[in-house]
């Protein structure tokens, strides 16, 4: 049974009117996404430093007494055109905190100016300088993103298989994007349940970040990949939202394929709703095994 919490800000988020059903704004996209972090509050004792690993701007997130000998890579979300390290910066926090960890949360190329595989190349540089300039071992890192940066995980795990890299501890992916052909049943079924994403919205966002190429691509939709080799994941979806068949898809694709994979469905919760952190049971539950699962994956 969902909580009343939960209840009460599904709430607000439909007086909100998230859902776009007209043309995208990419820049007024960007404004209601930023403007909407008041909700999503950075917890305490969490120092938040400021880098640029070869021009690509990121932050250290660090809670107070977390291991600093193991990261996690933290990619947001924002259909690839939106988002920021301060949009997304209480979720990657309570990731750290829950993990006893750091957290290196990455503000990657978006499309339209930086369509694919831009975002991918970024996360690349990010792994090869923690391994390279930093020292971490590779089991002392996670790849993990919401969204659009689940799908981005995803495909960035991908290219470090490609490149004959040694691959990190895991992968966790909160509602992941992994098919941006849209051929799941969710898409449609799932619609009137769905409080912020519409298919109008990602066919829009699949436009200007595919920008020509095929959009079965597997860095663009990873579904369509060949998964083999791919480190243990984490995927945790709500059932009320639209993308549920991406995770579903992905996650038989992956099983089937030798991946170990951990499908986390939470009944009637909604696209990423870990962000809410301790405002709603459901949301700080979550956050709880993902920290479980990162603990239990670092070597």
């Amino acid at each position: 049974m969902v909580s009343l919490c939960a209840k009460f800000f599904v709430g607000i988020m439909r007086l909100m009117k998230m859902k776009n059903h007209g043309t995208l704004d990419v820049e007024k996209a960007r404004k209601d996404l930023e403007g909407q972090v008041f909700l999503f509050k950075t917890p305490r004792n969490v120092k938040v430093e400021p880098i640029s690993i070869e021009g690509i701007l990121a932050e250290w997130l660090l809670p107070k007494g977390c291991n600093i000998d193991r990261v996690i890579i933290y990619l947001h979300g924002g259909s690839y055109h939106a988002g920021s390290l301060r949009t997304h910066r209480g979720l990657a926090a309570r990731i750290g905190i829950n993990s006893n960890s750091s957290v290196l949360s990455v503000d990657y190329s978006l499309a339209p100016e930086n369509p694919f595989p831009a975002a991918i190349k970024d996360v690349v540089t990010v792994y090869k300088w923690l391994l390279e300039a930093q020292g971490f071992a590779p089991k002392k890192i996670i790849i993990s993103g919401d969204s659009a940066g689940g799908g981005l995980t995803l495909a960035s795990l991908l290219k470090l298989r490609e490149e004959n890299l040694s691959l990190p501890a895991a992968g966790i992916c909160l509602s992941p994007v992994t098919d941006f052909a849209i051929t799941g049943e969710s898409i449609k079924t799932k619609a009137k349940e769905e409080i912020m994403l519409t298919e109008n919205e990602i066919k829009q966002s699949v436009e200007i970040y595919a920008k020509g190429q095929s959009v079965k691509h597997p860095l663009i939709s990873p579904l369509y990949a060949d998964l083999p080799g791919l480190p243990p994941l984490l995927i945790q979806t709500g059932t009320a939202e639209i993308l549920l068949d991406d995770s579903t898809r992905f996650a038989q694709k992956a099983i089937e394929q030798g991946v170990t994979v951990d499908l986390d469905l939470w009944d009637n919760m909604f696209h990423v709703f870990q962000i809410f952190g301790k405002l709603i049971p459901e949301s700080k539950k979550a956050l709880k095994k993902i920290g479980d699962f990162a603990k239990s994956n670092f070597s």
